[in-house]
């Protein structure tokens, strides 16, 4: 007998053994397959980086030859009278009356060259082969169509080793689309550039020389800040455009008002905080101990990076002393005691309904969170007095039943 068991044992070691080796190969094997593919992602995102690379260029021959004839009017031309838009832009804010007449002079004179086929400058020869807009503009589709022939064939060779692969000329159209779209967007933001420099120059000097004499004013000169940086498309990509934009001023003084702002937020809604007698009791010391987490994790990150926001906010001359213990972080500690008070009172009627399970397990629930709060805050006040005792009470006379 006990030979058949030790052969009955080896077996199954050998059987386990196989099994640990096949396990080793499918690792071994899945591993190779992930960095395969981890290699293909790398090189199919790079081939995206190329083409829109490559398309950069030929779109920018799409954009002026099927979208706008007169574009390409004023490239080949280099007579003076077609007027840049930023040239526009800066009339407009001269006068009302210039503002429309140099608009209409604008539309008239680009008609006025679009009309005629423009020959190109004098350099380039045979110039006569190059007359006809019509012409040129009649090449465009066929370099389109060749360029998304040798793109779908590129794509559908790809498609086969990478599974569920979206579809060539959707690819391209998206692109295609992925470029229009980044074009007007960076046209608007150099348009900006070069009509709200004097804009962007006032309230540079405006952000550099303000010195708020509380956190009050620090919240109102963001939010007017924020207003007139709203008029822009983008704000950071047009503000860039300006060395002397001070930055890290403008960062610390919306940091400043923002944390603020988050903090007096998170205080009302402590202090509001009210027991629904028609809610579970539950639902109701959940939502209260949920408020007491934010509160306590809230002033903690303000104390743990006090010393270092300090520091920064008095070099740029913000305020700073809402942040010490004798004012805000006070303040919030204290408003701790509402959620105190409304939880003992539910737990206190709780444990006078007769029909409460494990009261003593309740009971013990509220002196926890009570507990906490008093040491969070530093006591009670009158109203919280009040409502400790009557849980004491309640809870004593549960337990004696």
């Amino acid at each position: 007998m006990p030979k058949e068991e030790d052969e009955e044992l080896a077996m199954e070691i050998n059987c386990l053994k196989e099994e640990l080796e096949i396990s080793l190969q499918k690792s071994n094997f899945l591993e190779k397959e992930n960095q395969e593919l981890r290699q293909e992602l790398g090189r199919l995102k790079s081939q995206i980086q190329s083409l829109k690379a490559q398309n950069n260029e030929r779109k920018s021959i799409l954009w002026k030859k099927f979208h706008s004839s007169t574009d390409v009017a004023v490239v080949r031309n280099d007579s003076p009278q077609p007027i840049p838009a930023a040239a526009v832009g800066d009339k407009r804010e001269t006068t009302r009356s210039q503002k429309q007449s140099s608009w209409g002079d604008v539309k008239e004179n680009l008609r006025m060259t679009a009309a005629p086929a423009s020959a190109p400058p004098p350099p380039p020869p045979l110039p006569t082969k190059l007359l006809g807009g019509s012409k040129a503009v009649r090449r465009v589709p066929e370099v389109l169509e060749l360029y998304r022939t040798l793109t779908k064939r590129d794509a559908q060779m790809e498609n086969k080793v990478k599974h569920g692969g979206v579809p060539a000329v959707a690819f391209t159209k998206n692109m295609i689309g992925e470029i229009e779209n980044r074009s007007a967007y960076l046209s608007a933001i150099k348009s900006e550039v070069e009509t709200h420099g004097e804009f962007v120059n006032w309230l540079i000097k405006e952000v550099e020389s303000t010195a708020p004499k509380d956190i009050l004013e620090v919240e109102r000169f963001v939010k007017w800040l924020d207003r007139k940086l709203a008029s822009l498309v983008d704000e950071r990509a047009v503000l860039k455009h300006f060395p002397r934009w001070p930055e890290a001023k403008a960062d610390a003084l919306r940091e400043a008002a923002f944390s603020y702002r988050d903090l007096k937020s998170l205080e009302g809604e402590v202090c509001m905080f009210r027991d629904n007698p028609k809610e579970e009791m539950n639902v109701v010391l959940k939502r209260a101990q949920a408020l007491q987490d934010r509160l306590e994790q809230s002033v903690s990150n303000m104390e743990r990076t006090r010393e270092f926001n300090c520091k920064k906010y008095q070099g740029f001359h913000i305020p700073y002393q809402w942040m010490f213990d004798s004012a805000l972080p006070t303040q919030m500690k204290l408003s701790s005691l509402r959620l105190a008070k409304e939880y003992m009172i539910r737990i206190t009627r709780e444990l006078g309904s007769n029909e409460t399970p494990q009261a003593e397990n309740l009971f013990l629930q509220g002196v926890r969170f009570a507990y906490r709060v008093h040491q969070y805050a530093g006591g009670f006040d009158s109203e919280a007095i009040l409502a400790f005792e009557g849980l004491k009470k309640a809870g004593l006379s549960s337990q004696r039943k």
